[in-house]
C-alpha cells in the first residue's frame, strides 16, 4: 500500500469556515472557532492520521487587504505558509456570494498554482448545508470561474457532508513518504498557545464586532499547585487579556464581572480537557493602547 504524507493548508477570507473544517478533519478541536471574522492568529497544525496517509493541516488567519500593522503581519504569515505546503484548500462559504475579497485571494492563488506547475489549489465550498441545491450549483459555477482549480469540493464541516471526500482529494495531492509525526498526535502547537486560544475563543463569544481585532491573549504561567494531603492535582493558569480601549475592557468584564466569570468557566472546561487535570484559571484584563499599530507592543504580545 502506498503511504502519502505532507502538509495542507486552508486559506480564504475571514470567517470562511477554515478553522471549523480543520477541526472536522482532525476529529478534535485544535483551532479556535468563532462567528467573529479574523479570529485565528497563530498557524495551528492539526494532524489527520489514516492507514494510508498522514496529512498535517496548517490553519492560517484569513487573507485580506491589510488595514493595520497586525493585518500586514498576518498576511505575511499566510503567504509564507503557502509556499511551504503540498496542497492548498481555498475556502469559499456557500451562503455568501463570491466578492472582492475572494477575487483578491484567487489572484494570489492562481499565481501560486502557476498553470499546474506550482502548488495545487483545491476550491472548497464550505457551509454547503446552509443553502438549497440550486443556489449551491450556482455558487460552484461562480467558484469555477475564479481560476483553474485542481478540484472543487462542496462540504459541510458541521454536518460532516463530504468531509471524508475532501480528505481523500487533499491526500491525493500529497507526495509519497513516511509519517511525519507519531501516531495519535493531533497538533504540534505548544500547550501554552492552545490555552491562550481557548481563552480567546471564550472571550469572543457573543461580543461586538469591534473586539476580535483588538483582543490579544497571553498566558503568563502554568504551574502545578503544591498538593496538601490527599488534595487532587491542580494547575494554576494565569492569563492576561489585552484590549486597546477602556470601553473594550468593560465589554470583556461585564457588569459586576459577570461576563469575565462566564469566560473563565467556559475556557476552564476546555483547558482541563486539553491538559487532563483540574485547573484554577486566573484571568486579568488589561489595556494596551492601540497595540495593533505599535511594533513594540506587537512583538511583546507575540506577533
Amino acid at each position: 500500500m502506498t503511504f502519502r504524507s505532507g502538509f495542507a493548508c486552508f486559506v480564504g477570507r475571514p470567517n470562511a469556515g477554515k478553522s471549523t473544517l480543520t477541526n472536522a478533519l482532525v476529529g478534535q478541536k485544535v483551532a479556535i472557532t468563532s462567528d467573529r471574522p479574523q479570529t485565528t492568529r497563530h498557524t495551528i497544525r492539526g494532524i489527520v492520521h489514516r492507514e494510508d496517509a498522514q496529512m498535517v493541516l496548517v490553519d492560517t488567519p484569513g487573507l485580506h487587504r491589510p488595514r493595520t500593522l497586525l493585518g500586514e503581519r498576518l498576511n505575511a504569515l499566510v503567504k509564507d505558509t503557502l509556499t511551504e505546503v503540498d496542497v492548498v484548500g481555498f475556502c469559499l462559504p456557500a451562503d455568501q456570494k463570491v466578492g472582492p475579497g475572494d477575487r483578491f485571494i484567487a489572484e494570489q492563488l492562481v499565481q501560486l498554482a502557476g498553470d499546474g506547475r506550482g502548488t495545487p489549489v483545491v476550491a472548497v465550498v464550505t457551509k454547503s448545508d446552509l443553502v438549497p441545491k440550486g443556489r449551491l450549483a450556482e455558487h460552484l459555477l461562480a467558484v469555477s470561474r475564479l481560476g483553474e482549480w485542481a478540484d472543487i469540493v462542496p462540504v459541510s464541516a458541521v454536518g460532516g457532508y463530504q468531509v471524508d471526500t475532501l480528505s481523500d482529494v487533499l491526500i491525493g495531492h500529497l507526495p509519497e513518504g513516511p509519517p511525519l509525526y507519531a501516531d495519535g498526535e493531533l497538533t504540534d502547537e505548544p500547550e501554552i498557545v492552545m490555552v491562550a486560544e481557548l481563552v480567546r475563543e471564550a472571550a469572543l463569544e457573543g461580543v461586538h464586532d469591534e473586539l476580535p481585532h483588538s483582543l490579544a491573549v497571553v498566558v503568563d504561567e502554568i504551574v502545578p499547585r503544591e498538593r496538601l494531603g490527599d488534595a487532587p492535582a491542580m494547575l494554576d493558569v494565569r492569563v492576561n487579556l489585552f484590549v486597546e480601549r477602556d470601553s473594550q475592557k468593560a465589554i470583556i468584564i461585564g457588569k459586576g464581572g459577570t461576563r469575565l466569570r462566564d469566560v473563565g468557566s467556559q475556557a476552564r472546561r476546555g483547558i482541563e480537557a486539553l491538559l487532563g487535570t483540574k485547573v484554577y484559571l486566573d484571568l486579568h484584563v488589561k489595556v494596551a493602547k492601540d497595540w495593533q499599530r505599535d511594533p513594540k507592543q506587537l512583538g511583546r504580545l507575540g506577533f
